[in-house]
């Protein structure tokens, strides 16, 4: 019975709560990953965090408890994956108490006509899924979206050469050059940086605005030794 609510023994892409955002194997895996990446760059309680394509609340479930009230929104075209994810991972009564919002849409439109902000943004395997038209609207409007010293963390395919298709492709899968992935960060006024943070197929890239510490992170490499470092000398700063 476990298994069944797991969803193990079905494919990535069927119509179960968990398989439908991945392989159900690496449910658990692809959430402590992205949360332990979100807060080696920084994530703290205070902080407003934007996840795009959250779907069944897999990283939702660990971001929403950890920050403030109010401090998480989800966008999703699905609304009945966000309806399993709370029903099955975080309970609904979660999602009231700590004030979760959730747009059902395949666009932030919504948010940037509302003047809303955000510390961090996080895209885990959505541009896999986005053809350049697709990829370049998301980064127009993040880039909006994201504080003066905002990031947004995203993962996607790196390949020797770029798809030629268009629209959202799923569940199959597309691959750019790391050097587009850059060029269409810098378009909106993001400097992207590859990470050396492990995903089981794809790759972590930071797009951050000017005011984000990038350089702290020396070729890429991440440590919460350092980051902690830099926490405790901003205290002794007077």
């Amino acid at each position: 019975m476990q298994d069944e609510h797991l969803g193990l023994d079905k494919r990535a892409g069927d119509s179960h709560y968990r398989a439908y955002v991945g392989p159900p194997g690496d449910y658990d895996l692809v959430a402590a990953m992205s949360f332990g990446l979100l807060t080696v760059l920084g994530l703290r309680q205070h902080h407003r965090v934007l996840d795009i394509g959250c779907g069944s609340l897999r990283v939702g479930r660990l971001l929403i408890p950890y920050l403030n009230r109010g401090g998480y929104t989800g966008i999703e075209p699905h609304a009945w994956l966000v309806e399993e994810g709370a029903r099955s991972e975080t309970g609904h009564e979660q999602l009231e108490l700590k004030q979760a919002r959730f747009v059902y849409a395949d666009n932030a439109d919504e948010l940037v006509d509302a003047g809303a902000s955000f510390h961090f943004a996080l895209a885990q395997s959505i541009f896999s899924h986005c053809g350049p038209d697709l990829l370049d609207q998301w980064l127009a409007q993040v880039s909006r979206l994201l504080e003066p010293d905002g990031a947004l963390i995203a993962t996607y395919l790196p390949s020797e050469d770029d798809t030629q298709e268009r629209g959202w492709i799923y569940p199959d899968c597309v691959s750019y050059r790391p050097a587009t992935i850059a060029e269409h960060a810098g378009r909106h006024g993001l400097q992207a940086l590859d990470l050396d943070w492990r995903h089981p197929r794809q790759r972590w890239v930071l797009m951050a605005r000017p005011g984000f510490d990038i350089e702290a992170i020396s070729g890429g490499r991440l440590s919460w030794n350092a980051l902690f470092d830099r926490f405790r000398a901003r205290r002794q700063t007077p």
